[in-house]
Formats: structure tokens, C-alpha cells, sequence
């Protein structure tokens, strides 16, 4: 008998592979909009685990607190507005049709109101290409353009933390520790460096199988690795 894949195991939902969110500071999002612009002022920065950037807290003048991740170039003590019609500076929030286009963005709301789901990571920023009568073309990080509503809000800004990555782990233990954090398991093996017992790559003395890597459709769990189904596989000729 084999054991549970990896993924199996994950979905079990165990303490080995749960993220220890009880350690977080809280969730990166906007509040809901009232429809007026509001004016808030950066009170404190947070360092969150859970988050690859470090956050600002911003409490606004009807009292309401939120975190975001901070943009490059605040500080303690800034003011920031969110609204329909606000300024164009860094930390303010605003609807994507009201921002002018090549303007560095993050932290973009997949529908209006779901408090931002798109640019959230260190370093990083989105820029607006076209804008359309009822849909806006947003350039994201990895170059990919999508589509989103003009009532989706975002933040200006590039999100501070763009040296993270240049920074080397040097050594293993230091990696494993920030895998942890986030309860990340590394390092990650493939399947064909495993045992037979552990996945349906594994065994064998080589690391190259003679196996299929392919599984049908119609597979139990614990076989469908691999390619799924494939239409096609190998070298086309």
C-alpha cells in the first residue's frame, strides 16, 4: 500500500501543512466604500509574516482602521484619501477610471468592493494601458494584461520592499525559517527522487523512470500525477 501524496495530505487540512495564521496582524484590504472621499493618516507600520511587504496601518477620520501595504515613499504621519476624487499621489485610493494611464498601481479589486486582489506583493506594480467605455486594460507585473470594471479600486504606488529577492538566503536553515513563517514546505522533492511507497514516479534507483508520466481521466487518487489526460505528449514531429 502507498501513502498519501503531499497534496493529499495538504487537503486533509492537518497542523503539519495549516498556515499559522493566528500569528497574523490582520487582512490587507479596503473598506467598503461609503461613497464620499475620506482622509486618513498613516499611523504606525506593521511587519506581518503573512505578508512579503511591510503594512501601514491607516486610520480614517469616521474612525475606521484598515491595513495596506505601504507604498514606496511614506511615512508615519501622511495623510492619505480615498475616494472618487482625490489626488493623484502616492497611499490614495481611487476607482481605476479616475486614474490616469501609465500611472504605477497595486492592490487592484477583482469586482468592486472585494477589497483588492491583484499587485499585493513586495516591489511590485501595475500600470493602466487603454481604458474603454466599460472595461480597463491593466498591465500586471509578470507583463500579462487584463481586464477589469472601472469601479474597481487601487491603490497609487509602487509597494515598498523591492529588495527582498535581492537578498541571498545564503545558507539552508535560513530558508527553511522563512519557509516556516508561512508553513511552507521545503525543500520540495520531485516525484522521481522519491520511493515508490510515497508517489507513482518514485522507486527505482535512478532518478529517470521508465514510466509514464501521463494519467488517465478516469484515474484513483494517488495515481492522477503527472499530466492529466494529456491530447498530446512528446516531441512533435
Amino acid at each position: 500500500m502507498g501513502k498519501n501524496l503531499i497534496q493529499q495530505a495538504r487537503g486533509k487540512g492537518g497542523p503539519r501543512y495549516r498556515a499559522p495564521s493566528f500569528r497574523y496582524k490582520g487582512k490587507s484590504e479596503y473598506m467598503k466604500d461609503e461613497g464620499k472621499t475620506l482622509t486618513g493618516e498613516i499611523i504606525d507600520f506593521i511587519h506581518c509574516q503573512g505578508h512579503s511587504a511591510p503594512l501601514a496601518q491607516i486610520e480614517y477620520g469616521n474612525g475606521n482602521t484598515i491595513l495596506i501595504q505601504a507604498p514606496e515613499g511614506v511615512r508615519i504621519g501622511d495623510k492619505v484619501d480615498m475616494g472618487n476624487q482625490v489626488d493623484v499621489k502616492n497611499g490614495n485610493i481611487m476607482p481605476l477610471k479616475n486614474i490616469p494611464e501609465g500611472i504605477s498601481i497595486y492592490n487592484i479589486e477583482s469586482f468592486p468592493g472585494d477589497g483588492g486582489k491583484f499587485v499585493r506583493a513586495s516591489g511590485g506594480s501595475a500600470k493602466i494601458i487603454t481604458k474603454m467605455q466599460n472595461r480597463i486594460v491593466v498591465e500586471l507585473p509578470s507583463a500579462k494584461r487584463k481586464l477589469f470594471l472601472p469601479e474597481c479600486r487601487a491603490t497609487i504606488g509602487v509597494i515598498a520592499g523591492s529588495g527582498r529577492k535581492e537578498k541571498p538566503f545564503l545558507k539552508a536553515g535560513t530558508r527553511y525559517y522563512a519557509m516556516k513563517a508561512r508553513n511552507k514546505l521545503w525543500p520540495q522533492v520531485s516525484g522521481t527522487s522519491m520511493n515508490s511507497v510515497d508517489h507513482p514516479f518514485g522507486g527505482s534507483s535512478s532518478s529517470v523512470k521508465g514510466g509514464p508520466t501521463q494519467s488517465s481521466r478516469n484515474a484513483p487518487p494517488g495515481r492522477k500525477v503527472g499530466k492529466i489526460a494529456p491530447k498530446n505528449t512528446g516531441k512533435k514531429r
